[in-house]
């Protein structure tokens, strides 16, 4: 049946439409191995059709740019969404060529393509206009002249990922959503150059955004994030972890404007209280995932708040929160998320944590994980009896050195912190 012959039974039963529609299904490499089977195969196999999404992310290492071109000129205008993460061989050429073959692309991943530079977008602008999701991700070389070309030739576009282009500022980000006003989605962590200004042009023009990350973006204040809470009401995700300026204005403009908040990370912003995770949680209570590692002023208090008016928390990150106890833990165990809802928790290096707040999750019958290094008031037994009611619960635990005993024979033995995962 899998010879060489083309008249096959397979090919002499089944009309080509149907074989067509059967290797739609395949992925890349199936279809390679595919279109070595026969003549007939090979033309079924390799037909534009069958191309329309392709990721080369596991052959990333052998990559070249011929072989980008050769894809393009394969598939042509049935290509609809290309990966190349992290083909670090493929280059502005090979893109050019790209772009000019496939013009009805709608996404395209290039994050870690670290050759490639302006020239890239300005072959996209000139010949993509109908690009909505872009992913340049750590190509460096990417400067403020690719936003602008993006601008002008993708007004389509409703997600950027431009995280890690350190050379991206304000005008950049001024030009792309004067000419992009439907972007949804829009990625800048570790752009460090960026200022307030670039958050006041986004919320002046973007009114549909959702998701926005501003990781590490260290220059940003209170003034541009809460133009982004006025502007963008849409808005369910934000990561500004790293933006220590921020303060309680920001989470007390988040509550006031933007109650579709589904996803909060805000680790090492160290500024933030009880008085303005209280305005969120009473005005936000579609809240699933919080990040609030390092936010070392919270206490029992903003536990108390999630507990009562955030009912679809899924998970929550308090790791280095030095003044939580057992009792916001109880609070948190006897919430409106806790039975059904509630999956991951992490308590890393909260010292005032006990085998108590153990205790008050069993409840949790959702929780699937749970982390307590440095936690040193919690114990084995504690984490015992924990699994006796969750089961498939993976703890993560440090546990204080053991007491050693005397020395014998005037040697001493030594005994280090361990780490388990149950």
């Amino acid at each position: 049946m899998f010879s060489n012959n083309d008249e096959a039974v397979i090919n002499k039963k089944l009309p080509k439409e149907l074989l067509l529609r059967i290797f739609s299904f395949l992925d890349v490499v199936t279809l390679c191995r595919c279109a070595q089977v026969s003549r007939a195969w090979n033309v079924l196999a390799l037909d534009g059709s069958n191309w329309q999404r392709i990721d080369l992310f596991d052959f990333q290492r052998d990559i070249e740019g011929r072989v980008v071109e050769n894809i393009s000129k394969r598939c042509g205008g049935f290509l609809r969404k290309l990966s190349l993460r992290g083909c670090l061989g493929v280059g502005d050429n090979a893109l050019r060529t790209f772009a000019q073959n496939c013009r009805n692309i709608e996404v395209l991943n290039l994050n870690g393509c670290t050759k490639i530079t302006d020239t890239t977008c300005t072959s996209l602008s000139k010949s993509c206009s109908k690009l909505r999701h872009l992913d340049l991700a750590s190509c460096t070389s990417i400067t403020n002249l690719s936003l602008k070309a993006l601008s002008e030739g993708c007004p389509l576009l409703e997600q950027l990922n431009i995280s890690w282009c350190d050379q991206v500022t304000k005008d950049g980000i001024q030009a792309l959503v004067r000419g992009c006003g439907g972007l949804k989605a829009l990625f800048l962590k570790g752009c460090t150059q960026l200022e307030d200004e670039a958050l006041k042009y986004i919320g002046a023009h973007c009114p549909e955004l959702v998701t926005l990350n501003l990781q590490t973006c260290l220059q940003i204040t209170d003034d541009g994030l809460i133009t982004i809470c006025r502007g963008c009401h849409k808005l369910q995700s934000l990561c500004a972890s790293g933006c220590s300026n921020i303060t309680d204005a920001i989470l007390n403009a988040l509550g006031q404007n933007c109650p579709r908040l589904r996803i909060l990370e805000v680790a090492r912003c160290s500024q933030l209280t009880d008085v303005g995770f209280t305005t969120l949680a009473r005005n936000c209570h579609e809240l699933e995932k919080m990040d609030l590692e390092e936010c070392v002023q919270i206490t029992d208090s903003t536990l108390i708040q999630l507990s009562i008016h955030c009912p679809r928390l899924q998970v929550l990150s308090l790791s280095h929160c030095e003044l939580i106890t057992d009792d916001g833990i109880r609070h948190l165990g006897n919430g409106a998320c806790a039975h059904d809802r509630l999956e991951v928790i992490e308590l890393d290096n909260c010292p005032l944590i006990t085998d108590a707040s153990l205790e008050h999750l069993k409840s949790c019958h959702s929780l699937e994980r749970i982390e307590l290094y440095d936690c040193q008031q919690i114990t084995r037994a504690g984490i015992k009896r924990l699994r006796t009611h969750l089961p498939n619960i993976k703890v993560h635990a440090y546990f204080a050195p053991v007491t050693p005993p005397p020395s014998v024979g005037g040697s001493r033995q030594r005994f280090c912190r361990c780490c388990i995962i149950l």
